[in-house]
């Protein structure tokens, strides 16, 4: 494997640990604001994005490398709303899908198929992570008294996962 996938992928790898801290500060902002069933959402998904940073790792010791982890800064961890951790959760996983792109690119132009076959998982499932994320920003959006967002949160792993929950 070049140096160029390599990097490509460890980068990857560690933005999606990244992303895994940032699911596990809005979950635990949600947390103290006694939003429980939004919490148990973005520990669900900071669980996910921790998978996904040790198959990028994995991928990379399996091709023969040793992967360099890069170094993951504090997550954002203030927030004024339910709907800014929504919009914050949206735009990360807006940003993780164009990363998965630049190094499926790489990956092309390198004629690395392995690499490319690998990659494909990840971008079937960040049309997933694209469409739930989406669905929190409208289904916060929706809730617009107290009772509905209420309601929402004692079924927010349901109503925004829906089936991907069970």
């Amino acid at each position: 494997m070049s140096p160029t996938i390599t990097a490509s992928l460890e980068a990857q790898g560690t933005r999606e640990m990244s992303t895994s801290k940032s699911y596990l500060a809005m979950a635990y902002w949600c947390e103290n604001q006694n939003w429980n069933g939004f919490a148990k959402l973005f520990h669900l998904q900071a669980a996910e994005e921790q998978t996904h940073a040790r198959k990028f790792f994995h991928f990379i010791v399996d091709r023969g490398a040793m992967p360099k982890i890069g170094g993951v800064g504090a997550p954002r961890s203030e927030f004024a709303n339910l709907s800014e951790v929504a919009k914050a959760a949206y735009d990360m996983e807006r940003a993780n899908t164009a990363s998965i792109h630049a190094a499926f690119e790489t990956a092309q132009c390198e004629k690395d198929f392995a690499t490319q076959v690998f990659l494909h998982d990840f971008i079937a499932e960040q049309v997933e992570e694209e469409a739930w994320t989406d669905t929190l920003v409208g289904k916060v959006r929706q809730a617009v008294c107290a009772g509905a967002l209420f309601n929402l949160d004692r079924h927010a792993v349901k109503e925004i996962l829906g089936e991907a929950a069970d």
